[in-house]
């Protein structure tokens, strides 16, 4: 049976209904251990940079989610455990800077969605497509090259 990559799962997720970090965190989460539907619910509020703050973009959070499920400190785990996390992170966030020269969702957008001209601008230049369809795919790809 042919298996989806995580890559195509979150383009799927992404061109569905649900948003950047949820698309990511959703398509890798079953390999550890979390089902779909938690994934999806815990991610859905970090889309648009944190809720439409645009602060860490939302397919830069849903990364570091997956991040964690694979290598994050639990109960039974000692210190090491954090600090490969932190590592892994920051890896895929010096990968995530290279292509796109930020993790900052503002920054990646250079618009501010919350006003009405900023919304407007990030729709009359398609930038759902050109720009966050773009970060989605990145974070999967960075994601199934470090994982």
């Amino acid at each position: 049976m042919f298996e989806i990559s995580g890559i195509e799962k979150a383009i799927s997720s992404f061109r569905g209904d649900f948003n950047c970090a949820q698309s990511i965190l959703s398509s890798f989460a079953t390999q550890y251990g979390l089902d779909r539907d938690t994934a999806l619910r815990l991610s859905a509020g970090f889309g648009g940079g944190m809720a439409r703050l645009q602060n860490t973009c939302g397919a830069v959070s849903g990364a570091f989610m997956v991040i964690s499920l694979r290598y994050g400190m639990g109960i039974n785990d000692d210190t090491e455990a954090r600090e490969k996390t932190y590592q892994v992170i920051r890896e895929f966030s010096n990968r995530f800077q290279e292509i796109h020269g930020s993790i900052v969702c503002k920054e990646l957008l250079g618009c501010d969605i919350n006003t009405p001209e900023g919304k407007d601008y990030y729709d009359r230049n398609d930038f759902f497509e050109k720009k966050c369809f773009q970060y989605v795919k990145d974070s999967a790809m960075i994601l199934e090259d470090i994982l």
